[in-house]
């Protein structure tokens, strides 16, 4: 994978959402590296300092937005924003996502399954339609979603999550072929586990008196032993997202340790 800043990526814009933390603000610092222009999109109360402190430290030129992906305003409002500010948007990096509670079929709730359907399959269609919408007409852009190891398998009791990863996987790859002759590429990251706060809340459901110890347990199914980091998510994007990723659409891009090898 190449260093930073090597990927011809320089003055591209990109939208970021779930930008403040985990993998959305590694990807932050990422691309900051290569010298993007990036709109970081988080919900409404984020915080926001390690974003403008990476952006400032790359000297990369950054907007952060609050807004929820889920809300078809809030896109709409990210979108003008970027548009007004750069005249353009190249890449969108659909990241943000939640896992919802780890609970036996029988006893998953209907308003909590709504809202990790909102958020992991609404969110990531209005990203990909606004943003499809402006780089159709001009015939190049990329767009990378965030999936999972679960959209390609059974997850457990996280039905709710595996569930909407099944559904980003689909729309990656309809969307793929439907913007292909248009010059638009559409990919899908599936990582396993990763260092983030998500799997820190998926301890703490696992065993809620000693969340640690859940660990151990949850990394053995990774043939790797481990969590990936957000920067290995990151370094397999920031490939998609550049010109040596150009013939490539409509793949699901597993970053999971063996995970779907196993």
């Amino acid at each position: 994978m190449s260093a930073p800043g090597t990927l011809g990526l320089e003055g591209r814009t990109i939208i970021i959402t779930g930008a403040a933390r985990g993998i959305g603000l590694s990807a932050v610092e990422r691309f900051a590296d290569e010298r993007c222009k990036i709109l970081g999109f988080d919900l409404s109360g984020s915080d926001f300092t390690g974003v403008r402190e990476i952006t400032r430290r790359a000297g990369a030129e950054v907007i952060t937005l609050e807004g929820d992906v889920s809300r078809e305003a809030d896109w709409s409002r990210a979108m003008d924003t970027a548009l007004k500010t750069w005249g353009r948007l190249d890449i969108l990096f659909n990241n943000a996502g939640i896992s919802g509670p780890t609970l036996d079929l029988t006893r998953y709730p209907v308003d909590a399954f709504d809202r990790v359907m909102d958020v992991n399959v609404r969110g990531v269609f209005l990203g990909m339609q606004h943003a499809a919408r402006h780089m159709k007409p001009l015939g190049r852009g990329v767009i990378i979603n965030v999936s999972s190891i679960s959209g390609s398998r059974g997850g457990g009791n996280i039905f709710g999550y595996t569930a909407s990863k099944y559904a980003v996987n689909g729309m990656t790859q309809s969307a793929a072929v439907s913007l292909a002759r248009h010059g638009v590429r559409v990919l899908a990251v599936c990582p396993c586990p990763t260092r983030t706060d998500m799997i820190y809340e998926l301890e703490r459901q696992v065993s809620p008196e000693n969340p640690a110890s859940a660990r151990p347990g949850l990394a053995a199914g990774i043939p790797m032993k481990r969590y990936g980091e957000p920067h290995e998510i990151i370094n397999l994007v920031a490939f998609l997202a550049s010109d040596q990723a150009a013939f490539m659409t409509g793949a699901l891009v597993p970053v999971d340790g063996g995970c779907l090898a196993d």
